[in-house]
């Protein structure tokens, strides 16, 4: 009888533990659920730099996608920090893991580098921080999903636009932007294999270096152009400051007004300036706003725990002076970045 009583009572104290585990389960739980549902998500958006236009378009469209979030009834809050040049590596691995250390809830990145930055992205998964990265590739497949332009198929754009221009044979300069950049990489690798299957088309340069600003890219537009000057036809520049440079190094020779035909990468006010005076043929843009919205709400969905896809294409097009003027393209040139970051 004892013996039945002293289990009856081991037995009511195994059930006991056993309701208190399940009850801490089901607390923990809700109190997760309860936090996913009424606290903000911490968001690090980190470009590759700050100072283009290109980059305050992508905070302008990742501030519509907070917007929007918040309007819904799913609060995010976007924290935007990026290195001031893109040129600086070792700044953005900082930016990187300074957020991991602050326990944000996910990094929405584009990586300056696409070797340099997959120990970061790799550390801060193992710190349970998911990461979207946007605009340039990533070698690493642990990435949550990727926002950007098809690069290839823009440099192709800009290959088969200046063929058009040159009537198929001529000499053409394309200058690169900067050793590890997965995007202007592409872009690249596009216009040579379009250029490659013109046998009057022959190429002067193609293996030198911009550097990260306008500064950097106008002085080396001006050493090949002290070379190749008078003789060059055409010319591919694969970003906004490498665009930048070389229209004021061509205009510094008295090669600009269309006699040197010229085909650049990306918007902003002085490569849409080049196309109204002349000197720029045509431009292949992205549409950097929609970019920074997709990558932001791709970002909140996956922490939401829904589906998303791996890969977003957010657009190309070719803007030359016969389109320049559209509705469409003029919308993706001149995004309203005072109504979201009071410019």
């Amino acid at each position: 009888m004892r013996f039945y009583k002293e289990f009856t009572f081991f037995h009511e104290i195994m059930h006991f533990r056993i309701a208190v585990i399940i009850l801490t389960g089901i607390l923990l739980i809700s109190c997760s659920s309860s936090r996913k549902n009424n606290d903000a998500y911490h968001v690090a958006v980190i470009p590759k730099g700050t100072t283009h236009v290109f980059w305050k378009s992508i905070h302008a469209g990742a501030i519509r996608a907070e917007h929007e979030l918040n309007d819904s009834g799913n609060p995010v809050k976007i924290i935007w920090k990026g290195p001031l040049k893109e040129d600086n590596r070792s700044a953005q691995i900082n930016v990187v893991e300074n957020f991991i250390g602050q326990k944000v809830d996910g990094i929405v990145l584009a990586p300056l580098d696409s070797k340099a930055l997959v120990a970061p992205v790799i550390k801060a998964e193992r710190a349970g921080i998911p990461t979207v990265i946007f605009d340039s590739g990533l070698e690493y497949d642990g990435i949550v999903s990727f926002a950007a332009t098809d690069n290839y198929k823009g440099g192709r754009m800009a290959g088969e636009y200046l063929v058009e221009l040159l009537g198929g044979k001529g000499k053409v300069i394309m200058m690169r932007y900067m050793v590890g950049s997965a995007s202007s990489t592409a872009r690249e690798q596009g216009f040579l294999d379009v250029i490659s299957q013109y046998s009057k088309m022959h190429l002067l340069s193609e293996d030198k270096y911009t550097g990260a600003t306008r500064d950097t890219a106008y002085s080396a537009s001006q050493n090949i152009l002290n070379r190749y000057g008078e003789e060059v036809d055409g010319i591919f520049m694969p970003n906004e400051s490498s665009t930048n440079g070389m229209l004021l190094a061509l205009r510094s020779i008295g090669r600009g007004g269309g006699d040197v035909k010229f085909v650049g990468f990306d918007g902003g006010d002085q490569n849409v300036q080049g196309i109204e005076s002349g000197d720029l043929q045509g431009i292949v843009i992205q549409d950097p706003f929609k970019m920074g919205y997709t990558a932001v709400k791709l970002m909140v969905q996956h922490l939401q725990s829904l589906p998303i896809e791996k890969r977003v294409d957010t657009g190309v097009t070719l803007v030359t002076p016969d389109n320049l003027d559209d509705e469409d393209i003029q919308k993706i040139l001149f995004p309203p970045l005072h109504e979201y970051l009071g410019m």
